[in-house]
């Protein structure tokens, strides 16, 4: 029995190319190989603009965090940057907001998984896959963050190089292809880019949005890099190039060997637009069986990559919110191994709910799941955008030279906050998510009254504090 400390630390044990795969890990999973079956249906081939603007978006709210990040790296990340910089009920959102947003993402990770092995073993109920990928990954985040690190690392780089074989693959395909339908061409010539105008896209931004859910978890990682001023802009920077080759390099392969009327044809065929995923399903149908079963297990592993990541992300902002009085203390107990361990077994509990879900009521669980974290993420990301914006501004006050600012701020900030804006739209025009836009400020109001029973005061503004030099290290 190891022995537990409650002043115990987190081991900084994690270099860069775990830094580096974290930030991929937590990018490509499910929201890709599944979910972007459902902006297929909505957008049709402009699913690739989509993704370009998305992923701008996304690269510009990493940065803000990213030059956060690189000023005061901090285990609470988000939360702690929200705490300090826009008060302190605003850190204790961000922090359960974020813990009850990847409680969801694991019991969506865990449900996708249960559709990939169903691939080989139709007969094996999801939730019995459920539970055996629930054991196996926590198992592993109890043994110390080096354990993580290398098993993110393994996961996260056989995904990279699956997926960039399947491009090349499709690639040499198209180009040596006798099949007329096999063609570029597939792009624009069944219904036009826009097959439902525009504003089929748009439509499909809320579910756009989902398939980047995760790169924040990168922050998490910054307390236990060994070089956090080198490793974390280098992380953040790369990630427009991952988007650009992974989503939409693949996206665009995807839809020149089939068109995406026949490919969402054999998608519904199969139950339900969520019924497979839509790269498996391709190269089955083109009769590349080796390839289709290849691409199963690499989306397979790519969901436990990112199951595992939600693990580790959740138990370290547990610990640093309890740094800062957010949780409870208790939370803070790392075993000799440097492992917060109260911090994975509690959010863990609620996680097994996937299992039960998925026992009794398994046909609509994927897209409750998808809209319940896309409102999730929308908090997170808008509790990011603003609190760097005062952040800057309390350090421009203090004249402070910034290692990694981010670019065009604070208009860059402006855009993003309008993106949120539209997201939400999006959500309340959508009828089978108009219930999770609605829930936000039900939501927010239920953590605020959590808030109010915890402290019993009124929120104290911080940003006059950290103007004051002895509050911002350096």
């Amino acid at each position: 029995m190891h022995s537990s400390s409650s002043q115990g630390h987190l081991e900084r044990r994690l270099k860069n190319r775990h830094i580096q795969l974290i930030a991929l890990g937590g990018t490509i999973g499910t929201g890709l190989f599944l979910g972007s079956a459902g902006i297929i249906e909505l957008a049709g081939p402009s699913v690739l603009l989509g993704y370009a603007i998305g992923g701008l978006i996304i690269f510009f709210i990493m940065r803000f965090l990213g030059e956060m990040l690189v000023e005061e790296p901090n285990a609470g990340s988000f939360s702690y940057f929200a705490n300090r910089y826009l008060g302190r009920f605003a850190g204790f959102l961000a922090g359960w907001n974020c813990v009850a947003l990847y409680v969801l993402v694991g019991m969506l990770e865990l449900t996708a998984a249960g559709k990939f092995i169903q691939f080989w073993w139709p007969g094996i109920p999801t939730w019995v896959t459920a539970a055996v990928f629930f054991v196996l990954i926590n198992g592993v985040n109890f043994i110390n963050v080096k354990a993580y690190g290398e098993f993110e690392f393994w996961f996260a780089l056989i995904k990279i190089a699956a997926v960039l074989a399947m491009i090349a693959a499709g690639v040499y395909l198209l180009a040596n292809a006798d099949r007329p339908e096999q063609t570029v061409r597939n792009l624009w010539t069944h219904g036009g880019f826009f097959p439902n105008g525009f504003s089929g896209l748009v439509m499909a931004f809320a579910f756009i949005m989902f398939a980047f859910g995760g790169v924040e978890m990168l922050g998490f990682a910054a307390a236990e890099t060994d070089q956090p001023r080198t490793v974390i802009p280098k992380a953040v920077n790369q990630l427009i190039y991952r988007v650009l080759v992974f989503y939409i390099g693949s996206m665009a392969v995807l839809m020149s060997l089939m068109p995406w009327t026949d490919l969402l044809g054999q998608l519904k065929a199969g139950g339900d637009t969520y019924s497979s995923s839509p790269f498996v399903l391709v190269f089955s149908g083109l009769g590349e069986n080796t390839a289709a079963h290849l691409l199963n297990f690499v989306i397979l592993t790519a969901t436990l990559s990112v199951y595992n990541s939600m693990v580790y992300s959740n138990s370290r902002l547990l610990y640093g919110m309890a740094s800062e009085g957010n949780a409870p203390r208790s939370l803070m107990q790392v075993n000799r191994r440097g492992v917060p361990v109260r911090a994975i077994v509690y959010p863990a509990i609620f996680t097994a709910l996937a299992i039960v879900l998925n026992y009794v009521a398994p046909a609509g669980v994927l897209e409750l799941l998808m809209s319940l974290i896309v409102a999730a993420l929308v908090i997170t990301w808008t509790i990011i955008i603003v609190a760097h914006w005062r952040f800057r501004r309390a350090h421009v006050a203090r004249k402070t030279v910034l290692g990694f600012p981010a670019p065009a701020a604070p208009l860059t900030n402006a855009i993003c906050l309008a993106a949120m804006a539209l997201v939400v739209g999006v959500m309340l025009l959508t009828p089978s998510v108009r219930s999770s836009a609605l829930a936000i400020p039900i939501w927010v109001l239920v953590v605020y009254g959590a808030y109010r029973l915890v402290f019993r005061q009124r929120p104290t503004p911080v940003l006059e504090s950290v103007l004051e030099p002895a509050h911002i290290p350096r």
